[in-house]
C-alpha cells in the first residue's frame, strides 16, 4: 500500500499543479503586530453571500498573528510582482519586518494594504477551521479595490521554486 499512496500523492500533486492557481498575499494586524504571507490555498467559496476561504499554514508567523485577528486583507498579485511574492513567501515575519521592505498603507480595519498588489479586498473573519497543516479563515468581504482590466495574476508555476520562510 505505501507504493500506492505515493503514486496517488504524486498524481494528485500533478493534477493540482496543472490548475496553476493564482497566488495571494494575506496581511493582518493584531495588537500592533503586522504580518503577511504568500498563500496558495485560497478561493471564493460562495456566490451569495460572497465568501472567501484563505488557508494559512499553522507553521507560519502570520497564522499566529491571525489567530487573534478579526479581519484579513487578501491581495491579488500581478505576474509582474514576483519580488513582492518572494518577500512574503520566502521570508518569515519571525525574523524580519516584511513591511519595512515594501510600500504599503493602512487600510480598512487598520490592515496593511500592499501598494504593489494588483487588487485587494478585506474581510471579516467569520470562522476558522482546521484542514490538516493549514487553517482556513472564512471571510466576508468588507472593502475591495479591484485590479485594472487585463491584469495577469501571479500563478503557482511562477513561485514553485521559492523556498518558504517556514516549512509548510
Amino acid at each position: 500500500m505505501p507504493g500506492d499512496a505515493r503514486r496517488v500523492s504524486k498524481g494528485f500533486d500533478r493534477v493540482i499543479a496543472g490548475a496553476d492557481d493564482a497566488m495571494w498575499i494575506v496581511t493582518t494586524v493584531t495588537d500592533g503586530r503586522r504580518a503577511g504571507c504568500l498563500v496558495g490555498f485560497g478561493a471564493q467559496v460562495s456566490i451569495e453571500p460572497r465568501r472567501f476561504l484563505a488557508c494559512l499554514s499553522t507553521a507560519n508567523y502570520t497564522y499566529g498573528v491571525a489567530t487573534s485577528a478579526q479581519h484579513l486583507a487578501v491581495h491579488l498579485i500581478s505576474s509582474e510582482s514576483l519580488a513582492l511574492a518572494q518577500l512574503f513567501g520566502a521570508e518569515t515575519g519571525s525574523e524580519i519586518d516584511k513591511f519595512e521592505h515594501c510600500e504599503w498603507h493602512e487600510g480598512p480595519h487598520s490592515l496593511p494594504i500592499l501598494a504593489g498588489a494588483a487588487g485587494w479586498f478585506t474581510g471579516e473573519i467569520l470562522r476558522r477551521d482546521g484542514f490538516g497543516d493549514h487553517v482556513g479563515f472564512l471571510l466576508a468581504p468588507t472593502a475591495a479595490q479591484p485590479p485594472d482590466p487585463g491584469n495577469q495574476p501571479l500563478r503557482f508555476h511562477e513561485v514553485g521554486e521559492l523556498i518558504p520562510g517556514h516549512p509548510a
